[in-house]
């Protein structure tokens, strides 16, 4: 005989009935909450910012989407340090497309369909704090991205530089395999502009790996311009001394363009560049000039760096004083003898600054410094004004002929006004 059941029917119908209405209740509930992108952005800035210790929020309307590839849109982002003052990151909108299998895979997966980014805001200074409170990691994990990155308007802020307008087209991303992309921007410092179009290849996004980089760099000043057609190559290089590139080899054709004057000449530079705590520095640094005209041929040797102001130090050898110069005096003028130089420069990305010069010849010596806008003014007009150079310095040489009179122990003064 069956034992009684000691809960009777119409009560389980209502302890049914109550589970039902709570799992509705909360289905509601999770709809609703669900609903709300805000509140779904914020839950998932909120676990990113923890993971990477950041403060990230999204002030803007939200968006997602779950069906076919999730996507996340977050509008109006700051990223910054617990109690810093200055955001390493800003961003107007921030797309994110995700597989599902990345989803479930909780990180061991880093395979992304797309990322957007409108006008994004880089602070060098507040990311080095940021980085520098990171722990060690044995190496970076780089994500595929399948269908790519795609960056408008971004801006990058150092000490006393930047680079605006940063458009950037990258299709396709994968940690073992060759990447191309597209990068358009303008680097300002002081008065100086630098508009730049290239376009970018690497053997894979990995330490160590070549790069290759050919395209159209223009440095723009207020009274000259310096349009270039640029090639680059190097190897990329991450360490305790910054990032940057080993093996740099480049070569531009360019034009010097100022005050209706067009002076076409090729340079190439070698040696390793790196950049760090808001500084490009390239030492020891090689360079080669091959002009006509006005323009000479040289070999030089030194070091370059370009951060809060422009500086670099060079010495090399003129191979021949250019025939478009003033003439020499004699024995000078005669000799065939290469010219050992030294030439220096601490200032303004203009080159406005004072610049420091110093010639050698068969035991003649020159010691001077000028303003390089001021010679180039003095080469447009030279042929029909002062036969000297603005410049300020000294010349001593064993034997001097001027006027047929021969002059031995000559020690001469340059005393133009104008340099300081």
């Amino acid at each position: 005989m069956a034992a009684p059941d000691p809960v009777p029917p119409s009560r389980r119908r209502r302890v049914a009935l109550i589970v039902l209405i709570g799992v509705l209740v909360l289905f509601a509930f999770a709809l609703h909450w669900v609903s709300r992108p805000d509140r779904v952005a914020g839950l998932i800035l909120s676990q990113v910012g923890k993971a990477l210790g950041l403060e990230i929020t999204a002030s803007g309307a939200s968006e997602y989407r779950l069906r076919g590839v999730p996507m996340l849109t977050i509008r109006d982002v700051v990223a910054r340090q617990p109690g810093a003052a200055t955001p390493l990151l800003r961003a107007e909108r921030i797309r994110l497309e995700l597989p599902w299998s990345t989803i479930r895979a909780r990180g061991a997966d880093l395979t992304v369909r797309r990322i957007e980014l409108d006008a994004p805001q880089l602070d060098i200074a507040a990311l080095q704090r940021w980085l520098a409170t990171r722990p060690p990691t044995k190496e970076t994990r780089i994500p595929t991205l399948t269908d790519g990155l795609r960056i408008v308007r971004g801006r990058v802020t150092g000490d006393g530089w930047s680079v605006d307008a940063i458009d950037a087209d990258l299709p396709r991303l994968h940690p073992r395999r060759a990447a191309h992309a597209r990068l358009r921007g303008r680097v300002i410092s002081g008065t100086t502009r630098m508009p730049f179009d290239v376009r970018v290849a690497l053997t894979r996004p990995a330490a160590r790996a070549g790069l290759g980089v050919v395209g159209d760099l223009t440095v723009q000043a207020p009274t000259w311009s310096l349009p270039t057609r640029t090639r680059l190559s190097g190897r990329l290089h991450n360490g305790d001394d910054g990032i940057g590139l080993d093996d740099l080899r480049m070569g531009s054709d360019a034009t010097w363009r100022n005050s209706g004057t067009a002076l076409p000449f090729t340079f190439g530079i070698a040696g390793p560049a790196r950049f760090r705590e808001g500084e490009l520095r390239i030492a020891p640094l090689g360079t080669v000039l091959w002009g006509t005209g006005v323009i000479p041929r040289l070999e030089a040797i030194g070091a370059f760096g370009f951060g809060p102001q422009l500086q670099f130090q060079l010495r090399g050898t003129l191979q021949a004083w250019p025939r478009s110069w003033p003439a020499l005096p004699s024995p000078l003028s005669e000799s065939t003898s290469p010219l050992p130089f030294t030439l220096g420069y601490a200032g303004r990305g203009d080159l406005s600054g004072l610049a420091m010069l110093g010639l050698q010849r068969d035991g003649a010596e020159f010691d001077g410094r000028f303003h390089l806008p001021d010679v180039l003014a003095w080469v447009d007009t030279f042929d029909r004004g002062s036969p000297l150079p603005p410049l300020r310095g000294r010349l001593s040489a064993p034997t001097l002929v001027i006027s047929g009179a021969t002059l031995e122990g000559v020690e001469v003064e340059f005393s133009e006004d104008t340099p300081q």
